[in-house]
């Protein structure tokens, strides 16, 4: 497939023109860390992220002819995509006559996804794990599912939307198929999270959200395409109204900054001519094969690494070979390599056809020289659903203040200040901290939560 490049193209014939910068940004294109050149604003002819009519809009539509489904760009990020996506949700309950509508999501959700539900004044009602899990995972199977969504319509209050996080941090993903025919057989909407999965799509067989019947879906593409950070795609499916699927651009914009970076877009541009390669794709496959090779002998030195649902992320569970997660990153760290994640139970790796051969065998001798200790017998606190107070939009807007965690049993939480990663609330703005919230601060170092003044 031949694809162009067209806002790559546009700015290096601009840098070969040596113009005057007399506009925006203050550097001028001069150089002082070196990519300044390629850094420009909306001069003529470079178009407007928002009003795309001409480069950036035809970069889009080779986006959108990769993905196979209209596809839009972020530079700000899948956060401002998952508040886009809530925003189209929030539009077409309105024209069903809903003023406030009700979201089921996940109990994993990013706090970005909070936010949103802050700023525009949804109702939630969470799903949570079918059975224990951490609160990092929360699987939902297509009868689980059913049931909550028929308890839901004889309360009289079927959702309009459910949002599920898919591919998860630990690699986990729910079966977005069975699970979008659930939601279309009771006219719900499925919104999917997929920022961890951008190039599920390349795979052989497509195991991306859109290919399954979402129908919204964000990706970071930073996160698993070379491409930089702040880099992300909104996915609009084919179910979704036409009226809706007009709004795309103003769902982004509204959100968004209206000095888009233009290095980014130039990163989500060069990217389409990678992925529309056949290398691209085999290059895809021939590393899923050499992480699970890397999985298969660790995890036959028994340090645990189970297969995820991920093919490019290698996720190992530590207690048994006497480490804590965090133990096994400083380990790592030590030998100048730097996981995605750590916490108390799991060490995240993420990789990309960017990893070498060299590379994962360096990966596996050191993590194969990892000394074996007594086992761990380490649990986290079980998730115990928490007493709702006041709505996630209430507290948000409440007056707060910074507390120890220690002080704030029985208190309301105003804010979710997790930090990313994984940024997953063990709380939710709203609900009432209680002994049990309190054991899982304690247990993943949580030191201070913001809640509301009494």
């Amino acid at each position: 497939m031949k694809i162009t490049t067209p806002i790559v193209d546009f700015i290096q014939t601009y840098i070969g023109k040596h113009p005057l910068r007399l506009h925006m940004p203050g550097h001028k294109g001069a150089s002082l860390l070196g990519f300044e050149a390629y850094d420009i604003t909306e001069v003529a002819g470079a178009d407007s992220l928002y009003e795309a009519e001409g480069i950036i809009r035809e970069s889009e539509s080779n986006a959108s002819l990769l993905f196979g489904c209209p596809t839009y760009y972020s530079t700000e990020g899948s956060s401002q995509c998952i508040r886009a996506m809530l925003y189209l949700v929030a539009l077409y309950a309105r024209e069903q006559g809903i003023d406030r509508p009700l979201v089921l999501a996940g109990r994993n959700a990013h706090k970005t996804f909070l936010s949103a539900v802050g700023l525009l004044d949804l109702d939630v009602e969470w799903l949570y794990p079918e059975h224990e899990h951490g609160y990092l995972a929360c699987p939902i199977s297509p009868h689980g599912l059913v049931n909550e969504l028929t308890r839901l319509e004889t309360e009289g209050r079927l959702p309009t939307a459910v949002y599920l996080t898919s591919p998860d941090y630990l690699g986990n993903m729910v079966d977005v198929e069975r699970l979008s025919a659930v939601c279309h057989g009771f006219g719900v909407l499925l919104v999917v999270d997929n920022a961890h999965g951008a190039y599920l799509h390349f795979l052989p067989d497509s195991r991306h959200p859109m290919d399954l019947g979402a129908d919204l879906c964000c990706d970071s593409a930073h996160k698993t395409l070379p491409v930089l950070t702040g880099g992300a795609y909104l996915h609009i499916g084919a179910h979704l109204p036409m009226e809706l699927k007009s709004q795309a651009k103003q769902a982004l914009a509204l959100f968004g900054s209206t000095s888009p970076s233009y290095l980014i877009l130039q990163s989500l541009d060069a990217v389409n001519a990678l992925l529309a390669s056949q290398d691209y794709a085999s290059s895809l496959t021939e590393m899923a094969k050499r992480v699970e090779a890397c999985r298969i002998k660790l995890h036959e030195h028994g340090l645990h690494a189970p297969a995820n649902d991920e093919p490019l992320k290698l996720t190992l569970y530590p207690h048994h070979h006497g480490y804590t997660g965090i133990e096994v990153a400083q380990y790592l760290r030590e030998r100048n390599i730097e996981c995605e994640f750590a916490d108390p139970d799991h060490v995240v790796l993420m990789f990309t056809p960017a990893i070498t051969d060299g590379d994962m065998e360096r990966l596996t001798e050191v993590l194969l020289s990892l000394p074996r200790r007594a086992p761990l017998f380490l649990c986290p606190p079980p998730l115990v659903p928490p007493e709702r107070v006041t709505t996630v939009r209430e507290a948000l807007l409440s007056p707060s203040e910074e507390l120890p965690v220690t002080k704030c049993v029985g208190r309301v939480l105003a804010a979710a200040t997790v930090g990313c990663p994984p940024a997953v609330p063990i709380v939710v703005s709203g609900e009432r901290i209680d002994e049990s919230a309190l054991a899982c601060f304690s247990y993943y170092g949580v030191e201070f939560c913001r809640v509301i003044t009494e």
